[in-house]
């Protein structure tokens, strides 16, 4: 099977296994897990942030960044496709007791002055706005890159008015090395960033919350209440190290892949593809001939896994388990099909 379901499928390689079993491991409940400490350090240093803590998912992550940042009966902005509103089952509703006010953004890039807008007045009636979440890359929208312009109003608007802001940087690695922009001056602009190691880094779980010393702090407590305290997580963090050490700059390549996909199968009659939100890893496509879920069963048969995107959209997204002769017969089985 030619897996382009997600970048989320890909598995250890031998030598990231071989890494793992050369860790130490200590009990992280205590603080004593070597490899869990050495890696948020790497990551607090890596976002220019005081401090970073390791969590089992980027749900997860997000989610104690909305806790941190915020009281109940507070909400929170995010763009109407985001993740943390679509994909995290009202969590922040769950959790936090906040409510989330998405504002519709052009493919995924939220404009300074609808948010503006949107931030609430300080009538009591009002619930406050206490955070804003922007996504990068933006999933829903196809891998889009958020302009390092927007991202400069959209937070120096949320520092004027003294709200927080949170980085959901599951997949902030393939908007670095797209654009040559450093995680560190992405995250600069932000209270807080999360990313996944379990992406296009290609380790089997985890991801990192980073931030200031008191807001890890309170992120930390949450993250045991919630379930997720680990004794010898290092067997894991260690993963996720050899993924910093390994596997970013080999991200371009799925970006190579991703275009040469999506320039072919644009080329096919019944296919429609914005070749202009093709710009990191994932395309997204719909067809005029198959009903969504059919033309998923039938390329299914044909052995090439892709999944479902927003409304009537089809997904592909590239990895490191996707070799181009792969692209290639994905191409050309999809091409079948019409």
């Amino acid at each position: 099977m030619i897996d382009l379901r997600s970048d989320t499928v890909t598995k250890p390689s031998k030598q990231m296994l071989e890494f793992i079993t050369r860790a130490e491991f200590g009990d992280d409940i205590f603080g004593e897990d070597p490899t869990v400490n050495f890696l948020q350090k790497k990551c607090a240093e890596l976002t220019g942030k005081q401090a970073a803590l390791f969590v089992p998912s980027g749900c997860m992550a997000n989610q104690l960044a909305i806790k941190a940042h915020t009281k109940p009966g507070e909400e929170v902005i995010v763009e109407f496709n985001s993740h943390i509103m679509n994909y995290e089952t009202a969590a922040p509703s769950i959790i936090s007791r906040v409510q989330l006010l998405p504002i519709k953004g052009e493919q995924g890039i939220m404009d300074v002055n609808e948010v503006k807008k949107h931030i609430r007045p300080k009538e009591y009636y009002f619930p406050r706005t206490s955070l804003i979440s922007i996504e990068n890359t933006h999933n829903r929208a196809g891998g889009v890159i958020q302009p390092i312009d927007n991202i400069k109003e959209i937070t120096d608007l949320a520092r004027e008015m003294n709200i927080k802001t949170h980085l959901d940087g599951a997949r902030i690695f393939n908007a670095s090395v797209e654009t040559g922009i450093s995680v560190k001056e992405y995250a600069s602009y932000f209270d807080s960033i999360s990313f996944c190691f379990s992406k296009g880094l290609g380790a089997p779980v985890g991801s990192i919350l980073c931030g200031d010393f008191d807001f890890i702090q309170i992120a930390h407590k949450w993250r045991k209440i919630l379930g997720a305290g680990m004794r010898q997580v290092g067997v894991i963090a260690a993963a996720a190290l050899y993924a910093l050490d390994n596997n970013v700059e080999r991200l371009k390549e799925d970006h190579v892949k991703a275009k040469y996909f999506a320039e072919k199968i644009s080329q096919i009659k019944g296919i429609n593809v914005d070749l202009n939100t093709v710009q990191t890893n994932i395309v997204i496509f719909s067809t005029s001939k198959y009903n969504k879920q059919d033309f998923i069963m039938k390329l299914k048969e044909k052995g090439v896994l892709i999944s479902s995107g927003s409304y009537e959209f089809l997904r592909a997204v590239f990895h490191l388990d996707v070799q181009m002769c792969e692209v290639q017969e994905a191409i050309h089985l999809i091409s079948e099909l019409f």
